[in-house]
């Protein structure tokens, strides 16, 4: 388990520096600069700014220097307001989260109980209208679903208020966000329960005379489960990461909105800070989601 996760640590620090490389050198590579904008500024202005923020050098030399920072802790500050970029993060960030973690946890639940009912109702009514719904929510992306929510429930019913720093409403914001990842759930743990209810153990426990709700939760979903561990790992990195969209059909103001504004105003040190954050999240869920598959089933051995 020690080697295996050393291993993994390896893997991510030299991933994490593919995706530096490569953001930062992508970014520089695009025309115009982050003090292009719609008021022109002077060529002594440009050259000032410039210098400031260490932009006069040659790409290799900025990269060298982000790096060194970074290694200290240093995200630096925005080009755009001058906010450090760590508590742009961190205030952002716990929106995002509060949002994500509720959508992981309805999708998780939903999801579950959506699938242990199909698989366990096969080829009968109750299977054919969870698959139904199922199908749909998996081809409807969130944002379409975001949008039909808001326009129904906010705008028409006014049953849910709309979003607001004051009055944050989560409702409709984690049906959008959970809808998709729970129809996924909900297929992958009626293939899995399907499985694990025709291998002979199952068998041999019911022959045995073990009460349905035990040979149910005892021996067959704690199998059917390693498949959904399999998927919560990076769906939950992608549910943190991933909610930009959403965000801004709410208007929230997450680490999401905050991504999109420095990608439209160039902010280079503000994408570079998130897009560390980001994927430095979704290399940790993924080792997270290696390692709880061994606390599910000893027998499966990590290398």
């Amino acid at each position: 388990m020690a080697r295996y996760v050393v291993k993994r640590v390896i893997l991510a620090v030299i991933t994490m520096f593919l995706v530096c490389f490569i953001t930062f050198f992508a970014m520089n590579a695009i025309p115009g600069g982050p003090f292009n904008g719609e008021k022109a500024k002077s060529p002594a202005v440009m050259k000032v700014l410039n210098e400031r923020y260490g932009l006069d050098k040659p790409v290799g030399v900025q990269f060298v220097n982000y790096m060194k920072n970074i290694m200290h802790g240093d995200f630096g500050v925005s080009l755009k307001n001058g906010r450090d970029i760590a508590e742009t993060i961190r205030t952002r960030f716990a929106v995002s989260a509060k949002l994500g973690i509720m959508a992981i946890i309805v999708a998780l639940i939903f999801g579950v109980v959506l699938g242990c009912t199909a698989a366990l109702n096969r080829n009968k009514w109750q299977d054919h209208l969870i698959i139904f719904f199922v199908t749909l929510f998996t081809a409807m992306p969130s944002f379409v679903m975001a949008s039909f929510l808001l326009l129904i429930f906010c705008i028409q019913l006014k049953i849910v208020p709309v979003w607001s720093t004051a009055n944050p409403s989560y409702v409709l914001p984690v049906i959008a966000l959970s809808l998709s990842p729970m129809a996924n759930i909900t297929r992958l743990t009626k293939t899995s329960m399907l499985d694990a209810l025709g291998q002979d153990y199952v068998r041999t426990a019911k022959a045995k005379g073990v009460k349905p709700v035990k040979v149910i939760f005892v021996h067959t979903l704690r199998n059917a489960l390693i498949p959904v561990i399999t998927y919560v790992g990076p769906l939950t990195a992608a549910i943190l990461t991933g909610s930009l969209v959403v965000e801004n059909i709410f208007t929230i103001g997450g680490l999401g909105s905050a991504f999109v504004d420095s990608i439209t105003n160039r902010d280079y040190t503000l994408i570079m800070g998130v897009t560390i954050f980001l994927a430095m999240i979704m290399i940790i869920m993924n080792l997270v989601s290696d390692l709880v598959y061994k606390l599910v089933d000893p027998r499966i051995r990590l290398e």
